[in-house]
């Protein structure tokens, strides 16, 4: 009897991750979003945040899911050890793009995979951006499209506020969301192997 191709199971409910697995030509075949404090610890680092809430993500989904590959992400934006906070409304966007107009800011991404059997790895994928800049203007336009919300830092990097990008080192797919190199790469080491 041939043995049934590996389940890959996202650990997330954001669209943008979904799209960006799929321009890879991963296909989930569940995508399950795990419930997650996603506040940082007392004198927990950026980097360290983001890998431990990619690790919670990936176990808590994993439970469910013991005979596939669950992948998991969690994208922090920080201003030195300041982590910028997922932006709930108007106002927060409005504080992440003054804190952030004309300055450098690092885009954290941590990854967890987990295989059928519990056998984990996990990677943190960093990436710098730079801003120009921003005038009123800009900041009211931003606002007024209501892109940023919901978003770590108050932007989304593939939409408008890509315009306010003048430069990046590191992964575009990790200032997104997911790191692909990495995540295809993470699944594979644990013996991933696309259908």
């Amino acid at each position: 009897m041939p043995q049934s191709p590996p389940r890959l199971v996202l650990a997330s409910a954001s669209p943008r991750r979904l799209e960006l697995l799929r321009q890879i030509g991963l296909e989930p075949d569940v995508v399950e979003a795990a419930e997650v404090d996603e506040s940082p610890l007392k004198d927990e680092t950026p980097r360290r945040l983001a890998l431990r809430l990619a690790g919670e993500k990936a176990a808590g989904v994993a439970g469910r899911h013991a005979d596939g590959y669950v992948l998991a992400a969690d994208t922090v934006v920080a201003l030195g050890r300041r982590v910028l906070p997922k932006a709930e409304d108007a106002s927060h966007v409005e504080a992440c793009l003054e804190l952030l107009s004309g300055r450098a800011h690092r885009v954290l991404t941590g990854l967890t995979a987990i295989a059928p059997g519990g056998r984990r790895a996990q990677r943190l994928v960093e990436s710098r951006v730079h801003f120009k800049r921003l005038t009123p203007a800009d900041i009211a336009a931003y606002l007024a499209c209501g892109e940023g919300m919901g978003k770590a830092g108050g932007y989304a990097i593939q939409g408008r506020a890509g315009g306010f990008v003048t430069a990046l080192q590191g992964s575009y797919s990790g200032v997104v969301g997911l790191p692909l190199y990495e995540a295809a790469n993470l699944l594979a080491g644990l013996g991933y192997r696309r259908p």
